[in-house]
């Protein structure tokens, strides 16, 4: 599904304990998430977001965390074992086509699609394969970066992700990012 994929290096600035100065994690998740929950991740890199939300669902929950970059993917699990949060993770590896989660479908709670959309060819495709793997009632947080997406491009997305099934809930105020939260209707 990758058009201008983020290169894998890049990766380790992206994960950096700095970035938590102007994206803390637990305030930009907190509001969505609890303990339970099954939890997409599509794109997390290194797992800035992942190991945060692997915390949030706690020991019954899981995070599918889905990457297109063998090297991403390898990175984000040592990072999980050390934080011992490896058994929440389940890390697979997507296809220039799709997220391969047709095995997840009506099963997931939350998406988190941070500084993603963008670097897709098509959006309403992603959002037709998120929308399939929720469950009715289901959140999406989507989220681009200001310094990559302008608004108009950011609005069209989020018109895909309304095409596919999903409803608008509120904005919620992340720095540097145009952000939506919807729900799975």
């Amino acid at each position: 599904m990758a058009q201008r994929v983020c290169p894998w290096w890049l990766g380790y600035l992206l994960a950096s304990p700095l970035r938590r100065l102007m994206q803390d994690p637990v305030k930009v998740l907190a509001p969505y998430i609890r303990e339970g929950m099954t939890v997409l991740e599509p794109g997390p890199g290194m797992g800035f977001f992942t190991l945060e939300l692997a915390r949030f669902v706690g020991p019954s929950g899981r995070v599918v965390a889905v990457d297109i970059q063998p090297r991403m993917l390898s990175n984000l699990k040592r990072r999980a074992a050390r934080a011992g949060l490896r058994e929440r993770v389940d890390a697979r590896l997507a296809a220039p086509d799709t997220l391969g989660i047709a095995d997840l479908a009506g099963a997931i709670d939350l998406t988190l699609a941070f500084a993603l959309v963008h670097e897709l060819p098509a959006a309403g495709p992603f959002f037709a394969e998120v929308a399939k793997a929720s469950k009715q009632g289901a959140g999406l947080l989507f989220a681009e970066p200001t310094g990559h997406v302008k608004t108009v491009d950011f609005e069209a997305e989020l018109e895909a992700a309304i095409h596919a099934g999903f409803e608008l809930a509120e904005r919620p105020a992340i720095r540097r990012s145009h952000a939506a939260f919807l729900r799975r209707a």
